[in-house]
């Protein structure tokens, strides 16, 4: 081997960033376990970027928003989309939303309205339409041509978070010391013609829930501290993009001190920031130069340009944006009996603090929120026996980006990742609204796994989502020539 190459894509890019922060006395309630329903300040502020990739000649483009949110709900998302539609003249099909996931910024469900603080969700949501309106029409207007470059690195933030506790005999959300946790880092390094650095984008897998129900500040969580980190170094915008972390979160997690969340964040820039180092000048790979005798015989290596079937290589485009229909559960309960055993548990919930058994009361009220957010989940489902998972699958050269709905465990990303290790898989979860839930291995269904027995669809989804878009990927690379890094 006289060539050492890194993957590489060329294409049209630009990205945008805005302040999103909510009013800092917002309903923010996340947690069953908390005990307040308004936030009472700001961490750090919110984020919403636009970025948008189009080919080097062409008309197609797929604008991706990332915003600094945990989730939004069908109705929330639709009324989202055609607000920014109509401000930006996009067809709404040429946009996707992919959240960062905190699970500290506020649960934005107009179904909150009523209570404390939720008076003030509708008026946030649509100002966050024409903020996002806003940074895409920005974007739009400075598409220009760049490299994309792409590096590996490692960092174990993130940690497997099902345990089994033996004193209760149940499976918890929580930090699993013996349990494998992918410490994947995919950085991505947007460069210009000129060797400007236009963006850096991080691809890690691991649940922002640094911060839980002890915390009452609107925040980021790690990906706010991330970013600053990065973007202190490089003075680039930097964009997160979660990977499958469904079984995956902070190894120091469930806290309500915001240092922490700062620390679990800078862990995940110096992370990111070593393998962004290590990236080559854009346009170039590594090169065997020959021998040189000094006290031993050196061999020497230096970076030169790419040959030009290389780089048309670099620009291979494709796209496609469609559903993955999934069996949905046949155990979901009926409307009719999560909305009796939400009633129960609210009448619980008064009963017991009027006779002064505060841990019981609280206790029912976290699983009256539990209860609530199943009602939520099951109103969304779509008619029929199938949830239809959004999926975008897009080629940019020798890499795939992969952006799908719901909250895949980390089997999705590792799976993918080991069927085709020469392509660099940009894998991004939890886009759209959150009607999909969970999609856990099949082997984990029947066994009382809280992820499970909130997912709707079947035991088998995750696995058919893994084929499928493993399939298409593989199709894909069949139709054009082996590229040559």
């Amino acid at each position: 081997m006289t060539a050492h190459h890194t993957p590489q894509s060329r294409c049209r890019f630009a990205i945008a960033t805005t302040d999103i922060t909510p009013p800092k006395d917002i309903y923010h309630r996340m947690w069953g376990a908390a005990k307040h329903e308004r936030a009472t300040g700001i961490h750090r502020p919110l984020r919403a970027s636009a970025a948008v990739f189009a080919p080097l000649s062409g008309k197609q483009r797929q604008i991706v928003i990332a915003l600094d949110h945990c989730i939004l709900g069908r109705e929330e998302m639709q009324v989202f989309l055609q607000r920014v539609s109509t401000a930006t003249e996009v067809d709404p099909n040429e946009i996707i939303v992919v959240f960062s996931h905190t699970h500290a910024a506020g649960l934005m469900s107009l179904e909150r309205s009523e209570l404390p603080g939720g008076d003030l969700i509708g008026p946030y949501l649509a100002k966050l339409a024409d903020l996002v309106a806003g940074i895409i029409r920005e974007v739009l207007d400075r598409l220009l041509p760049v490299t994309l470059t792409y590096g590996t690195g490692r960092c174990d933030l993130a940690a497997h978070r099902d345990y089994w506790d033996e004193s209760i005999q149940q499976t918890v959300v929580g930090f699993n010391p013996g349990g494998e946790a992918d410490d994947t880092v995919l950085v991505i390094r947007a460069t210009a013609q000129d060797g400007k650095l236009i963006a850096i984008m991080v691809n890690y897998a691991c649940h922002p829930t640094t911060l839980a129900w002890d915390n009452t500040l609107i925040s980021p969580d790690f990906p706010g501290a991330m970013r600053e980190t990065i973007e202190s170094a490089t003075h680039s915008p930097c964009l997160f993009l979660q990977g499958a972390s469904g079984d995956l979160g902070p190894r120091e997690g469930f806290v309500g001190d915001c240092s922490v969340a700062d620390r679990n964040g800078r862990q995940l820039a110096h992370a990111a920031l070593s393998a962004f180092e290590a990236m080559p000048p854009a346009g170039t790979r590594f090169e065997y130069t020959g021998a040189v005798v000094s006290g031993a015989s050196i061999g020497t290596w230096k970076h030169g340009p790419l040959p030009a079937t290389q780089l048309d290589a670099q620009s291979i485009w494709q796209i496609r944006h469609y559903t993955i229909p999934l069996p949905i559960k046949s155990d979901t309960p009926p409307l009719e009996q999560v909305q009796a055993d939400l009633n129960q548990w609210n009448a619980d919930e008064l009963r017991w603090a009027s006779e002064g058994r505060i841990e019981e009361s609280q206790n029912a009220r976290a699983m009256a929120e539990r209860k609530r957010r199943m009602l939520h989940r099951i109103k969304q489902i779509p008619p029929g026996n199938t949830y239809p998972i959004e999926t975008v699958l897009m080629r940019i050269g020798p890499a795939f980006w992969v952006v799908v709905q719901g909250e895949h465990y980390q089997l999705f990303q590792t799976s993918l990742r080991k069927r085709f290790p020469e392509s660099p898989l940009i894998i991004s979860t939890i886009a759209s609204d959150w009607g999909a839930s969970y999609l856990p291995p099949a082997e984990i269904y029947g066994k009382g796994i809280y992820q499970e027995s909130i997912a709707i669809v079947a035991a088998g989804g995750l696995e058919r989502m893994i084929q499928e878009i493993g399939n298409e990927i593989q199709d894909w690379l069949k139709q054009t020539a082996t590229i040559t890094q």
